[in-house]
């Protein structure tokens, strides 16, 4: 509705609401939301705002990093409202709006260095091809207990009874309704953010649970899951919980996925991923051989943390490898059942701590790359995909080699792109060896 009223009428609205301040936000390298607060008189009349161009790749220790790609001096790129995304905040004390914005350079360019603007360059190839991308991703997190000390791991949070849940509850309606007061706000609060979701399930772990967005425009639906994710963690706060999304929080339990499901249409509408006598069409196999042929890559992109990596193990309804199969759950790439119109292709390894933007950016990339070249899938396996060998990087070092090798994940997500992510990922790395961790105290110290 705002992105139609003029500036006066938006200025109006603002004033009779007694909003003071808009949240001018974007996604950083991490996903997460950062921005500056304006003064909502301001924001209504289009007055500039700019932030440093270093802003969107800021670790998520808060380093920043000084390789070359990073100018020197630092310059400001503008931010530009996505006028669609300007939505009231459900869970400020006061009256306050929020808005999505670009990271644009003083020349008008997109940052390369923002993954929003990665995401639509990507989707601009598929314009000049006469395509568009559909996706939908489920998204998988805990709420846990509120948690001060980070040398403490994380703990179930007391239900409606007083006890905390002990597991096994999948798919439980009980257990999903044990948290009755954060969910009821959360649902509120995404309602009021147009957030379009589907179905809602308690997951296999412990206070898990997974959430379905609706199909449609990725950046659309990018935008969709940052804002879900912030909304989840600022509700979760003010129950005295945590929203996690982590890829693997708790040793013992499951991972925490987000699957994407991706179609391509042309321009009359038409899935061209099956063919007018309903089976699969030449560019629905191509799509596949591409993302078996640049995920690995990528594979930095879908599971950008040290943490990552503990998510993917034989048997824990994570993938270990690229097969494909249809409606096989035990593969990385699943084609499940549908209808023609809706034949669709899973992409199953990224992890929910990914960056929706870049892991949706990937994903399309690798598989338009695979439609160009025309490449060919492997045969989809049947069975247990864990039969098959483990061929996943198995470390985030192995990941980040791997990037750092590749002319193909500069081709597809841009040189400047990967230059800083993977600066920006090492300096993370490097914070992670300074820490000495429980297992190290508990097994070395009596015995080494």
């Amino acid at each position: 509705m705002s992105s139609l009223l003029s500036p006066a009428d938006l200025a109006d609205l603002l004033q009779h609401e007694g909003v003071r301040d808009v949240e001018c936000i974007f996604p950083d390298v991490s996903g997460y939301p950062r921005g500056k607060l304006m003064p909502a008189q301001r924001f209504a009349k289009g007055d500039e705002l700019r932030i440093a161009q270093a802003i969107p790749m800021q670790c998520v220790t808060g380093e920043y990093s000084y390789d070359p790609i990073f100018p020197d001096e630092d310059p400001d790129v503008r931010l530009v409202p996505e006028m669609s995304t300007l939505k009231r905040v459900p869970w400020s004390s006061t009256p306050r709006y929020l808005a999505v914005h670009d990271c644009v350079e003083l020349s008008g360019e997109q940052c390369a260095f923002a993954p929003r603007s990665v995401l639509k360059l990507v989707l601009a190839r598929y314009r000049e091809r006469g395509l568009t991308p559909v996706v939908a991703p489920e998204i998988e997190f805990y709420i846990t207990a509120a948690n001060t000390d980070p040398a403490d791991a994380l703990v179930p949070p007391k239900g409606r009874g007083g006890r905390a849940e002990v597991g096994q509850s999948a798919f439980s309606l009980n257990m999903l309704n044990e948290l009755a007061p954060f969910w009821d706000e959360f649902h509120a609060a995404i309602d009021a953010l147009g957030i379009a979701s589907d179905t809602w399930i308690h997951e296999v772990g412990t206070t898990q649970y997974e959430i379905n967005l609706m199909h449609g425009d990725p950046i659309a639906v990018a935008d969709q899951a940052f804002l879900f994710k912030y909304a989840a963690k600022e509700v979760a706060l003010k129950h005295g919980l945590n929203a996690v999304f982590m890829a693997k929080p708790i040793a013992g339990e499951a991972g925490s996925s987000m699957h994407l499901h991706q179609s391509i249409v042309d321009a009359d509408g038409r899935n061209i991923f099956t063919q007018a006598d309903g089976s699969a069409s030449a560019d629905f196999f191509h799509f596949i051989a591409g993302l078996q042929a640049y995920t690995p890559d990528l594979m930095l992109i879908y599971a950008p943390f040290v943490n990552s990596y503990r998510r993917y193990v034989t048997g824990s309804q994570a993938p270990i490898n690229l097969h494909w199969g249809y409606d096989n759950r035990t593969s990385g790439l699943r084609v499940p059942t549908s209808s023609p119109a809706a034949r669709r292709v899973e992409n199953r390894i990224a992890g929910a701590d990914a960056n929706p933007y870049l892991a949706i950016a990937a994903s399309l990339a690798a598989g338009l790359a695979g439609m160009d070249e025309k490449l060919k899938p492997t045969e989809p396996i049947t069975g247990n995909g864990y039969d098959h060998a483990h061929d996943l990087a198995r470390t985030f070092i192995v990941a980040h080699e791997l990037m750092a090798a590749s002319d193909t994940a500069a081709r597809l997500l841009g040189p400047a792109l990967v230059q800083a992510y993977l600066s920006v990922k090492g300096l993370e790395y490097d914070s992670y060896l300074r820490e000495i961790s429980a297992w190290e105290r508990r097994f070395l110290l009596p015995q080494v």
